[in-house]
């Protein structure tokens, strides 16, 4: 789908006026911070969510600004009215600048890319790539490390990269959370180190209702294959499962895995 407008700080504008200067340091420099929220038949999801922690980046990150959460809210309602919204991806950018009125925030339409259904069916492979991001909660604009990562993983026929950190331990993947279970326990890196994930939220929420125990816990690659299964989380993929790191194979996906997928498929309808 074609999406002819966006918004650029509450204005609607064609979308051939969504141009960056060269001259914008800021932005060229990754002094910014971003989210991006689903929509479904024309309603965004989880929006409170992602506009806090959007909040929250800016924050961590120095970037004063004027906007709000019911600023922003209303922004996304009339652009989802103004290109007539079913499903799309809502890509917003907050980028900063010398002085508070400076600040900008862009929000555009793009298609969503939905998986292949028999990733979830055999699981994903995906690599490992040592890179430790400067401000783990904070989702900025200063992407050049996951970005290549995410090449190399792209050039491997891998459906991700898991960053590992100096001392050898996972912490996410580019785009996702990482979790392993082993019966009904999820284990997760510490959340001091990575991204805390909406969606990572709403699969730990929902697994806590439904019997699942979570811990917090350092995790090597090469003990990965000693769990049950291992999983992925993010708003495109909702839960992944792994089927491969790099060339060493996990086991099947577990039933209690398999169990868990289903349960937040049926809570995210």
């Amino acid at each position: 789908m074609v999406f002819e407008y966006f918004s650029k700080n509450g204005e609607l504008l064609p979308i051939a006026e969504a141009v960056v200067p060269l001259s914008n340091i800021e932005y060229a420099y990754g002094f910014g911070a971003y989210e991006t929220i689903r929509a479904v038949r024309g309603k965004p999801r989880d929006v409170e969510d992602h506009l806090a922690r959007l909040m929250e980046s800016c924050r961590i990150i120095g970037i004063e600004h004027s906007f709000t959460i019911d600023g922003i809210k209303a922004d996304i309602a009339a652009l989802v009215e103004k290109n007539a919204i079913d499903v799309c991806n809502l890509k917003l950018l907050l980028v900063g600048g010398p002085t508070l009125d400076k600040a900008t925030l862009s929000i555009l339409c793009l298609n969503p890319i939905f998986p292949d259904k028999k990733l979830y069916r055999d699981g994903c492979d995906v690599i490992t790539y040592e890179y430790e991001r400067m401000f783990p909660h904070a989702k900025s604009l200063n992407m050049l490390g996951s970005y290549l990562a995410y090449k190399k993983a792209k050039e491997a026929g891998a459906y991700d990269a898991l960053l590992v950190n100096r001392a050898g331990f996972i912490t996410e993947g580019t785009r996702t959370n990482f979790f392993c279970i082993q019966g009904k326990t999820i284990y997760s890196p510490p959340e001091d180190e990575i991204l805390l994930g909406v969606t990572r939220d709403r699969v730990l929420a929902c697994a806590k209702e439904n019997g699942f125990t979570v811990e917090a816990m350092d995790i090597r690659p090469e003990d990965v294959a000693s769990y049950d299964s291992a999983f992925v989380t993010s708003t495109s993929s909702k839960i992944m499962p792994i089927r491969a790191i790099g060339h060493v194979p996990l086991k099947d996906i577990s039933t209690e895995l398999r169990t868990l997928m289903d349960l937040y498929e049926q809570m995210s309808r």
